[in-house]
């Protein structure tokens, strides 16, 4: 005779979540017990309309107690407990019934899954829970928060025998961003814990929970300390010790204790020398105290390691695109654009919903530009045969500044609602002088629309470039007719001005939403390389206003090969302040314009400011090696035959040295 399991449950306003969990267990189990604790949405409803036993529990801030009245009600042999934001996996309908027909198994481990993230970006990083267990009387939870059974029923049966269930999965989706917002029990929980931990202030399962707590509400070092004395003299077979030294790791790293988070991820390598996710931590640390070689180092071995077991919890994508993300920034870092896109491709082969590193390669590739070579660079590892595919490649080459690219996708689009796109087709069309295409398109757009005011904005924009400024006059009115903010009304007060250099007309301090509509404007200009007209609107910005937004501004310059532009504003960010960064890229723009010196200059400056960056020495480097071969060959041509020149061409700088060394020594 089969087993009979029971599913018990405890839930408060689980509306949202309970008819999934309910669904996913449906046809599985014999009876549903759910204790509510004090529902105000239609929880109970949505537990009764799939059968469920609904029992009422006076919530008194302890989980187990809760937990216990649910086990009271239940009949079946098995108990299987879930929270309404878990589900089964669909593979795991075929395995629960056989698990129970062990009989020499009093309780299993299972993995969960749990969701992290919100909206643009989720992973799944895994663990191993304890939920399905004999139903007993002597087995009862412990615990008011972080409740426990596993080791309450060792203590009352000493021979119980526990399995991993391999084919058994939970999906959790409780730590998805938008549902702990909603919820948000981080403070009642630590509550809860304190509690708890005044009754048993050496108990290391309760630090450990207190601890994660503690990291969630992003108190730090607090954390770093309880997790301190949880693993002290804690049995090395404990199973959450792994995850335990991962989370010390992390919030030592994370309140600044560096070489503390060095030294704690050291010590639990001697423990766990296979796990990824220590490795991948070492390599950040290391990153952060400038130790470039030691960190690629430790990524690569985070690569290595095998398949992580349940316990570990690896996050997803350690021994896979989070590392090769790393890795390219690393080589980034040293000025090897050809390493670091091999690496960032790796990361898309292993996650090809990682846009991160596909912004990078975009990046790197400089479509505004190049931007043949980047379409064909891009498509030879790409494949965009997808509308979604032509929308995102598209979406971000917008972003990055290269219209004519991104209308190649967006035009490659048939099955997605126009709509979705249309605002950035038409500006791509006008930013490739198509006007009359692109007026088309920004005319569809109704007053009850929300991007109405963008496109008369863009349809003004137009008839600017094509110098008809009785159109420009009749759109900007309708667009003040709309009640816009002062600043968007002083930015497009400018389209009505003159562009003479002599116009008396006074500078205007925007705020920082009307320097956003500024250097879009600008961004457009500088594309459609009409310089004149961006320098038109640049002398309309208050000195002070202009002079905080310089940096910005001179990188404009900068994706569009405009150089020479960029000068001005990137000397006046490194005279008000001076940094490491803003010195190296001005030394960039020197060295493209073969101003060696003032490249130099500038490259000694940023090295004075962070000399543990290395790309200013690979700079300088390059400068000098282009500076000597220079010399040479002038020297060559001067004295024609020279055998120290001639020396000097064949073997370099070091030979010649090493000449002179042997002779000397000859002569001593």
């Amino acid at each position: 005779m089969a087993n009979k399991i029971s599913l018990c449950m405890i839930v408060k306003n689980e509306a949202d979540n309970l008819s999934r969990c309910l669904r996913s267990i449906s046809g599985l189990v014999d009876e549903i017990i759910v204790v509510d604790t004090g529902s105000t949405d239609l929880t109970c409803d949505i537990a009764q309309k799939y059968g469920a036993n609904v029992q009422h529990f006076l919530w008194n801030d302890n989980f187990s107690d809760a937990r216990n009245f649910s086990l009271d009600n239940a009949r079946g042999d098995w108990i299987l407990f879930l929270d309404a934001d878990e589900e089964i996996s669909p593979s795991s309908r075929d395995v629960l019934s056989q698990l129970t027909e062990q009989e020499d198994i009093e309780g299993y481990f299972v993995k969960i899954i749990n969701y992290l993230g919100g909206q643009g970006w989720t992973e799944t990083v895994p663990d191993l829970v304890f939920r399905l267990f004999r139903n007993k009387q002597e087995y009862r939870f412990r615990g008011a928060i972080h409740e426990q059974i596993a080791d309450v029923i060792l203590g009352r049966n000493p021979q119980a025998r526990y399995q991993i269930a391999e084919k058994f999965t939970i999906l959790h989706h409780g730590y998805l961003d938008d549902i702990i917002r909603v919820k948000d029990k981080k403070q009642r929980n630590i509550s809860l814990i304190e509690k708890e931990l005044a009754k048993e202030p050496a108990n290391p399962l309760l630090q450990f929970h207190y601890g994660v707590e503690l990291f969630r509400a992003e108190r730090y070092a607090e954390a770093a300390q309880i997790f301190i004395q949880a693993a002290t003299n804690i049995d090395p077979n404990t199973i959450y010790l792994p995850k335990l030294l991962r989370y010390l790791v992390i919030a030592q790293q994370s309140s600044g204790q560096l070489k503390r988070a060095l030294h704690s991820a050291e010590i639990a390598l001697k423990l766990f020398p296979n796990y990824a996710d220590l490795y991948y931590y070492v390599g950040l640390l290391q990153q952060d105290l400038n130790h470039y070689s030691q960190a690629r180092d430790a990524f690569l071995q985070a690569l290595s390691m095998p398949e992580q077991p349940p316990q570990y919890a690896s996050f997803g994508g350690i021994r896979g695109f989070r590392s090769y993300y790393c890795l390219a920034q690393l080589a980034e870092l040293f000025l090897d654009e050809e390493e670091a896109l091999n690496y960032y491709l790796l990361c898309l082969r292993d996650n090809p919903n990682f846009t991160k590193a596909l912004d990078s390669i975009i990046r790197i590739l400089k479509p505004a530009q190049e931007p043949d070579y980047a379409k064909e660079c891009l498509e030879k590892v790409c494949d965009f045969c997808t509308p979604e595919a032509n929308r995102l490649i598209g979406e971000l080459y917008y972003e990055q500044g290269a219209y004519s690219l991104a209308l190649h996708y967006f035009e490659r689009i048939d099955s997605l609602p126009l709509s979705q796109i249309k605002l950035k087709k038409a500006i791509c069309l006008l930013q490739t002088r198509r006007y009359f295409e692109g007026l088309r398109l920004l005319e569809d757009f109704t007053p009850e629309s929300p991007d109405y005011p963008l496109a008369l904005l863009n349809r003004l924009f137009c008839f600017w470039l094509q110098d008809k400024p009785h159109k420009v006059s009749f759109l900007w009115k309708e667009l003040h007719a709309l009640g816009l903010e002062h600043n968007t009304e002083n930015v497009l007060a400018l389209f009505l001005r003159t562009q003479d250099e002599s116009d008396p007309s006074p500078q205007i301090d925007f705020n920082a939403d009307g320097m956003l509509l500024l250097l879009d404007i600008l961004q457009r200009l500088v594309a459609l390389q009409e310089i004149e007209g961006a320098l038109f609107f640049l002398r309309a910005i208050a000195p002070d206003c202009l002079g905080e937004y310089s940096l910005q501004i001179a990188q404009i310059f900068i994706i569009y090969g405009q150089d020479i532009q960029a000068l001005p504003f990137l000397k006046k960010v490194c005279e008000e302040k001076p940094a490491s960064e803003t010195h190296f890229q001005l030394g960039e723009v020197y060295f493209r314009l073969n101003k060696l010196k003032d490249a130099e200059r500038h490259y000694q400056f940023a090295l004075q400011l962070d000399p543990n960056s290395p790309r200013p020495y690979l700079r300088l480097m390059e400068l000098y090696t282009a500076s000597w071969q220079n010399i040479h060959q002038e020297a060559m041509r001067k004295f024609p035959g020279n055998s120290v020149f001639t020396q000097l061409a064949k073997g370099g700088l070091a030979s010649y040295e090493l000449k002179n060394k042997s002779s000397n020594d000859r002569e001593r």
